[in-house]
């Protein structure tokens, strides 16, 4: 009561994990209002669909705004703030803040930007790189967003987390669709299939309902991680084009740091 969060008790939740395990993810609706009728709130969840939803247009920012505070000293482990600072927008689809505070620790000043920016405007701020933003909702929704990046990509360096993995995937000619169990936690492994010389799993925190079709991408856009929990697409890249995208949560805390290299990787890419 106190942090306004609302939670539940006395449910069943093996009998919860045996529907889901056969229907995959259903829609739930929690409610304190005790004068709904179970049948008024079994409607509300049935009216619910989370496919054709574009909701990053109703969490983004309004207005652009310079992001500046990087990762505490207590939890920084990785950080090169010191190193060459790069500029780069970044395309907010409701981005997490720690999110912002780990590219500022990897040496990024950053401009956050609206959803629906123009790409025009993003190239005449003449950035050494473009990040695009996690967010909710079906990315199939954002075409608007989709189109914007089709005109960054391969002007600059690109870096996709969640959401703004599934824009880039469309961008660069893929489609999406929904996962009949979405990935949600701290734990899921996924394989980098392109690494040379060694086998490397990262374990990482996830939370979305879509994935990538890689199917229709052509050149040398390639899968990079695989979910192998399902083996559904956990990353894409393409080296002539300089952009990547990774399905999961490099920044995420609590939880594993394991993929937390790729905000260097993307730096990287924009100091060179």
């Amino acid at each position: 009561k106190e942090q306004n969060v609302l939670g539940i008790e006395g449910v069943d939740t093996r009998a919860i994990t045996l529907r889901l395990r056969e229907t995959g993810c259903l829609n739930g609706t929690i409610s304190t209002d005790d004068s709904l009728s179970d049948d008024e709130l079994l409607e509300m969840a049935k009216s619910f669909d989370i496919e054709g939803k574009d909701l990053i247009s109703t969490v983004t920012t309004a207005e652009p705004y310079e992001w500046k505070e990087s990762t505490d000293e207590e939890w920084e482990f990785a950080g090169d703030g010191g190193a060459q600072r790069v500029k780069v927008v970044a395309y907010d689809f409701g981005v997490k803040r720690n999110i912002l505070r780990r590219l500022a620790s990897y040496g990024c000043d950053i401009t956050v930007v609206p959803a629906s920016f123009p790409a025009d405007e993003v190239i005449a701020m003449n950035p050494d790189g473009v990040f695009l933003s996690n967010g909710p909702g079906d990315p199939s929704a954002v075409p608007y967003a989709v189109e914007n990046t089709k005109k960054l990509v391969g002007k600059y360096p690109i870096f996709g987390i969640c959401m703004g993995h599934q824009v880039l995937g469309q961008a660069l000619g893929g489609s999406t669709y929904k996962l009949k169990f979405g990935h949600h936690g701290g734990n899921h492994p996924c394989k980098n299939i392109i690494a040379e010389g060694i086998q490397q799993v990262e374990i990482t925190a996830q939370n979305h309902n879509f994935a990538v079709d890689v199917s229709a991408i052509g050149g040398d856009v390639m899968t990079s991680h695989i979910n192998l929990n399902d083996q559904s697409c956990a990353g894409i890249e393409s080296a002539e084009k300089q952009c990547f995208g990774i399905q999961y949560h490099p920044e995420a805390s609590p939880g594993p740091h394991d993929a937390d290299p790729a905000f260097k990787k993307f730096v990287d890419m924009c100091r060179a």
